[in-house]
């Protein structure tokens, strides 16, 4: 197989492609590091609640320590997520056009090197998750069970975003729970908010796959709303909006908060204004604006918990 072809048809360019040990290549493409985007949405929950705590706290700046930890576990159990998920979809991913060419479809990496390698992955991440406090850590594990279910979901139901939305926004609670051991109401607001944000980023993501996913009997918010998407969108989209501004309410957020929290609305109305759902190459462009999105509200919540200290 040439260097090419053992590329993922929507990922080229990338330091993976460029740079990566040969050898190597076909596992950081299994963990999706040629698409980083995936961790980066995975992160920003984590920052945002790293954020909200501070500013419930009084701390001039986010848990930096925390932060750090963050970064390192969102890339790596991103990775094992989507090495399972590959695992789990083996048979599905060689019928689906933009799939097929991920490495275990393809043959570049087999079953049990997979399994191995997702082993590997979660035991880095369970090494960055008991650096955190006993509740912390506790909440982490119970995420596990949501990851393990999301990738049978798209067989049984049009709601698969959902399932994502839980998994995708588990940070919205362990950045608090990090800070304080414990889960209160600003927490659980921001995690639906969160939940809200992805089942809407997550149905713009789909729409590239909506005809070979009707072929072959997947499930998905992008099948289910269909030309209805755009208002569905702004139902979600203006729900994430309402219960975030909940949640910093909730911490005793201020005008700076509100302002980051509002060019964070502007962007995601944007993101539905300029959505054309017949036209993949568009949707994947603005599903990947939401980590510009997601960093404007960690930069809010922040500036305020930076403001609220210094007042």
């Amino acid at each position: 197989m040439s260097e090419a072809s053992g590329r993922v048809a929507d990922s080229t360019g990338n330091f993976v492609d460029r740079l990566a040990p040969v050898p190597l290549r076909p596992y950081l493409r299994l963990s999706r590091f040629d698409r980083p985007i995936g961790a980066w949405l995975l992160l920003i929950p984590c920052w945002w609640s790293t954020a909200l705590a501070a500013m419930q706290a009084g701390a001039p700046i986010p848990n930096l320590w925390h932060l750090a930890l963050f970064f390192i576990g969102a890339f790596v159990m991103r990775g094992a997520g989507c090495t399972w998920n590959d695992i789990v979809d083996r048979d599905i991913d060689p019928l689906v056009e933009r799939t097929r060419s991920r490495p275990i479809a393809s043959g570049q990496v087999s079953l049990k090197q997979a399994l191995a390698y997702a082993v590997a992955q979660s035991l880095v991440g369970f090494l960055v998750l008991i650096q955190f406090n006993a509740f912390a850590i506790a909440v982490g594990v119970a995420s596990l069970a949501v990851v393990a279910l999301y990738p049978f979901m798209k067989r049984i139901t049009y709601w698969p975003q959902i399932f994502l939305g839980l998994a995708f926004s588990w940070g919205a609670l362990m950045g608090w729970a990090a800070t304080f051991g414990s889960l209160d109401p600003p927490a659980f607001a921001l995690y639906a908010g969160s939940i809200c944000w992805v089942i809407g980023y997550d149905t713009i993501y789909a729409h590239q796959d909506r005809d070979d996913d009707a072929l072959v009997g997947v499930k998905s918010t992008a099948l289910l709303f269909g030309d209805r998407t755009k208002p569905m969108l702004g139902i979600f989209y203006g729900l994430a909006v309402a219960l975030i501004a909940w949640a910093g309410a909730l911490a005793g957020g201020g005008i700076v908060f509100a302002r980051g929290l509002l060019a964070f609305a502007a962007h995601l109305a944007w993101q539905i204004r300029r959505l054309d759902i017949g036209d993949p190459a568009a949707c994947l462009r603005i599903f990947k604006s939401n980590r510009d999105a997601g960093l404007v509200l960690f930069a809010g919540l922040s500036a305020d918990a930076a403001v609220r200290a210094l007042t």
